[in-house]
């Protein structure tokens, strides 16, 4: 039987793939992995497909056991890989033996690692997408020890050649591009031209739902009362009560009571974001 049986799960390890967009009206979030650009390099190292599933980890890796003989890669934050008890490489495609174990350690900078399986992991689809999705619950649960992750063929095509030096590493600090709106008027003007100003931190709170900021000057609202929920996107900056920001990523709610005061463009600076520990500086800067 080919798969790979979960020795250590880590803090938290999930399967992730392209995710599950355009379910937004039924209340689904888009879900995917954080750092697009790190999981479309494990699978490039590996001939998949750009949409199979393969893990995301949180800071401290994961352990896993090969039933039958595979090849996998490891990308994103980088980290020390062990393949039966022997250093290998990060960033590039591994023969994992029948019974051998994969330990995929600590990050050494940044977050998430994200480790690809040739073939592909094949749990069950959920509306098109085998990701995890930590806000609604679809998808495969969160990795616990014990628990066997099918692995599919692996294709014929030859393995093309990638790069994993030429992403880019964890950001010392996050530049996140804004574009204002589409509540931005709900702040006084003295509060907007100072958040392009100030410089938040990453909070110890975030996760795959959102990214909290601590520190900075908070946003001082210009209107009182309740906004009605209104859809949100990916990117989407929400201001709460408190007036420190919150990016929201890939699990994120697809409705929404707080003001937006702006969104961040899907692209590099969420990776970046998957990417930034509790404590980096975050600022915002206006898209072009």
């Amino acid at each position: 039987m080919t798969g790979l049986l979960v020795v250590r799960p880590g803090a938290l390890t999930t399967v992730q793939d392209r995710g599950r967009p355009g379910h937004a009206h039924l209340g689904v979030p888009r879900s995917g992995a954080l750092d697009a650009a790190a999981y479309a390099l494990a699978n490039q190292l590996l001939g998949n497909a750009p949409d199979a599933a393969a893990l995301e980890t949180t800071l401290d890796g994961v352990g896993l056991r090969a039933l039958a003989a595979v090849t996998v890669a490891v990308t994103g934050a980088p980290c020390s890989v062990r393949a039966a008890g022997r250093p290998v490489a990060w960033g590039a495609a591994v023969r994992l033996p029948a019974g051998a174990e994969l330990e995929v350690g600590r990050a050494e900078s940044g977050l998430r690692s994200y480790v690809a399986v040739r073939g592909g992991l094949t749990v069950p689809p959920v509306l098109g997408s085998r990701s995890t999705d930590l806000l609604s619950g679809l998808g495969p649960p969160v990795l616990s020890a014990g628990m066997l992750l099918p692995v599919g063929s692996a294709a014929p095509d030859p393995v093309p050649a990638a790069d994993a030096c030429a992403l880019p590493g964890a950001p010392s600090q996050l530049l996140l591009p804004l574009r204002p709106g589409p509540r931005a008027d709900w702040f006084t003007a003295a509060s907007l031209a100072g958040l392009w100003r100030s410089v938040f931190r990453v909070s110890p709170m975030s996760n795959r739902i959102g990214l909290r900021t601590e520190a900075g000057a908070p946003l001082v609202r210009a209107r009182e009362g309740e906004l009605p929920s209104e859809g949100m996107v990916l990117g989407a900056v929400q201001v709460p009560p408190d007036g420190l920001p919150v990016v929201f990523l890939a699990d994120h709610p697809v409705t929404g009571g707080y003001p937006v005061v702006g969104v961040v463009p899907p692209g590099p600076a969420l990776d970046a974001a998957a990417q930034a520990r509790p404590g980096v500086p975050v600022r915002f800067v206006r898209a072009r």
